[in-house]
């Protein structure tokens, strides 16, 4: 069956406008889909029309900095204040059965936000590769990812040997499909579709909180999912036991084919991991209003 979907305009960050692309009933629960650093809202594959033909609806969002969504005006990225704008732009989307799923960075401002007094009650939660404490050496290497080839490449070609590099293995889409991620600029080089400021010192060392992470996530008492890609450097085996004994009622998913990339390396897999818990404890037929609990159990 083939799900719709429609690119949308919501106003209110930093002036400019936030990008989503929308598909499933208007009434339907809604899943806030939130990529990693570096990512536009094209990162999920088909997990967002996957979720949309399930009879969720589903909102695939560009990240401030990233994609269609508006670049801040002074470059603040910090985590504070995405958190404080994403709990705006959640009171917005005006459904009282919300859940999000958020990769990497999306992950750290999706637990920043499940602790503000001003963001609406959350339904569910899902963290793809992320948690509060985190391997030092993976996110090292992403930050040189980032921060490498600011001039951009000259050919797609040059941009996919790059990525490959990091994941370790070819990429295996077509390069002309790196132009979601990446725009020809007027020098003719082939650039991140993201705002290097976000990978500076002040926005990045804004991140490195684990504590600060721990703390808000002990604040949301409502479903947790964790999904490992099992080659991941970001997570380790360690690293998501210790989160399971910190958090356990968390449920946890090893994905053993994916690294910190987990949707683009094994979208199926993890789609299916997401359908099976939103199945559970927010499911697609979940009346349009009534109790959602976000408050720390007891």
């Amino acid at each position: 069956m083939t799900v719709p979907s429609e690119r949308r305009e919501f106003p209110g960050f930093d002036g400019g406008a936030w990008i989503a692309d929308v598909a499933g009933p208007e009434d339907a629960p809604t899943v806030l889909l939130l990529h990693g650093g570096g990512q536009t809202r094209h990162a999920w594959g088909g997990t967002a029309k996957a979720l949309a033909r399930a009879g969720w609806r589903s909102v695939a969002l560009d990240l401030p900095g990233h994609g269609d969504t508006a670049w801040s005006v002074d470059g603040d990225y910090r985590i504070e204040t995405l958190s404080r704008d994403m709990a705006r732009f959640c009171r917005d989307l005006g459904s009282p059965w919300l859940a999000l799923v958020g990769a990497s960075l999306g992950g750290m401002i999706s637990m920043s936000l499940v602790a503000r007094g001003d963001a609406p009650l959350i339904a569910a939660l899902a963290l793809v590769d992320i948690a509060p404490r985190i391997e030092a050496k993976g996110v090292d290497r992403i930050v040189a990812f980032m921060r490498a080839h600011p001039e951009g490449f000259a050919t797609l070609d040059d941009a996919a040997r790059h990525i490959s590099a990091y994941r370790g293995r070819p990429v295996a889409a077509h390069p002309r499909g790196l132009q979601k991620n990446l725009r020809l600029n007027a020098a003719g080089r082939w650039v991140w579709h993201w705002d290097q400021r976000l990978m500076n010192d002040e926005n990045h060392n804004h991140r490195n909180d684990p504590a600060f992470f721990e703390r808000a996530l002990a604040q949301y008492g409502g479903p947790l999912l964790l999904v490992r890609g099992g080659r991941s450097d970001v997570i380790s085996e360690p690293g998501a036991a210790a989160f399971c004994h910190t958090f356990p009622r968390a449920r946890f998913v090893n994905l053993p084919g994916a690294g910190h990339m987990v949707a683009g390396d094994a979208n199926d897999a993890f789609t299916a991991s997401v359908v099976d818990f939103l199945g559970d404890v927010m499911p697609s037929s979940t009346p349009a209003a009534g109790p959602v609990t976000g408050a720390p159990e007891p």
